[in-house]
């Protein structure tokens, strides 16, 4: 079998690694010379610990054994079985956490309610003041401004593999042919358009009415802290945003534990994930409404400057890197992926939002096998 994959991003890279893995021939094709949008404006992080019961869970857990497969065949993918901290200060925060422990899910996620003295033992990094913190053992983190290319490279190995970037795909031509802007036609047994949050364009002349909006968000990397940060660190703001987080007990606190009013304006959460060169990256910002400013705000940076210096007990590094990025979501947030028949022999996989790195995996072995790959 021959697949074409039109996008260079997570999920098209993992369905081109589940169908050369299975034993066919591969084109991927990529608009720009290497994928820049949320693939690579992302923390890394393959994180079991917020997802929603169900499907959502089922298929992070299911990627998160994928990833770590994977990581050991391609060592450049730095994949580390890290977990992650969430530390809580307050009541309220407490109260959250010991609700997710006691969720029927909790041990699939490797949750465990930890006292600070214990948090600290995990990860001697977190000197600031708390009071207890949520581990989530099943959490992991690779590197994703380099994730696809060491996954490319292993893909060549095959022979099996081609990789066509500074080609946009304008038009299909055919059952499972597409023809490029540089009028070049591809013909496959079927193809794969997961082109991200680029949702115009010929997605939009297949699907006018796509159920899938786009995602801005602000995030940051520091200079090396130092020493080591052995785990992803996120704060109680990211129980409002989470679904496994949903209690009684969130109900209280966001009733009564107001966020910080520029955490509040911005939809703002702490996600903190150290990269192999020791820098942090730390994020982020939710912004729905189009059309998205061009421009980087400085409050959401100083905010989490604050938060991060307060788990520490120490100053931040020197950021040495802002950034906004944009990502597809499902309308339908419950929704892990929207996955649709396009055309004859053409696919549309897109809309995973915030899941899209740590899911993808799991996201293309299930189109590989609903496809009959």
């Amino acid at each position: 079998m021959r697949v074409i994959v039109v996008g260079g991003g997570v999920v098209g890279t993992m369905h081109a690694w589940q169908a050369v893995e299975r034993g066919h021939e591969v084109v991927q094709i990529e608009r720009e010379s290497e994928a820049r949008g949320a693939s690579l404006r992302n923390f890394g992080q393959i994180w079991v610990s917020g997802r929603a019961g169900g499907e959502e869970l089922d298929t992070a857990l299911r990627a998160r054994e994928l990833w770590e497969r994977i990581g050991a065949e391609v060592p450049g993918l730095g994949f580390r079985a890290i977990g992650s901290l969430t530390p809580v200060r307050t009541a309220r925060e407490y109260a959250v956490a010991e609700a997710a422990v006691a969720r029927p899910d909790a041990a699939a996620r490797g949750y465990k309610l930890v006292t600070a003295a214990e948090a600290r033992e995990i990860n001697p990094a977190l000197r600031g003041a708390f009071e207890a913190a949520l581990w989530c053992e099943r959490d992991a983190a690779v590197e994703p401004r380099t994730a696809q290319l060491h996954l490319r490279e292993a893909l060549r190995a095959t022979g099996r593999y081609t990789f066509l970037p500074g080609r946009e795909v304008r038009e299909v031509v055919g059952p499972g042919a597409v023809r490029d802007d540089h009028g070049d036609v591809h013909r496959g047994d079927a193809v794969v358009l997961a082109t991200g949050a680029w949702l115009s364009g010929l997605v939009r002349e297949l699907v006018p009415e796509l159920p899938v909006r786009r995602v801005r968000l602000q995030m940051m990397q520091t200079a090396p802290l130092g020493e080591p940060l052995t785990t992803s660190v996120a704060d109680a703001d990211s129980f409002r945003y989470y679904p496994a987080y949903r209690s009684g007990a969130l109900d209280e606190l966001n009733a009564a534990q107001a966020q910080a009013p520029t955490a509040a304006a911005h939809k703002m959460q702490l996600l903190m994930v150290q990269r192999l060169d020791g820098g942090l990256t730390i994020g982020d910002t939710h912004e729905y409404e189009h059309p998205f400013a061009f421009d980087t705000l400085e409050d959401p940076y100083e905010h989490l400057t604050e938060v991060v210096e307060s788990f520490l007990g120490r100053p931040l590094p020197k950021i040495r890197h802002r950034w906004a990025g944009v990502y597809a979501q499902c309308t339908d947030t419950t929704r892990v992926v929207h996955r649709q028949q396009v055309a004859d022999g053409v696919w549309l996989v897109t809309g995973p939002g915030g899941r899209g790195m740590t899911c993808s995996p799991a996201i293309a072995e299930t189109t590989a096998n609903e496809l009959g790959w």
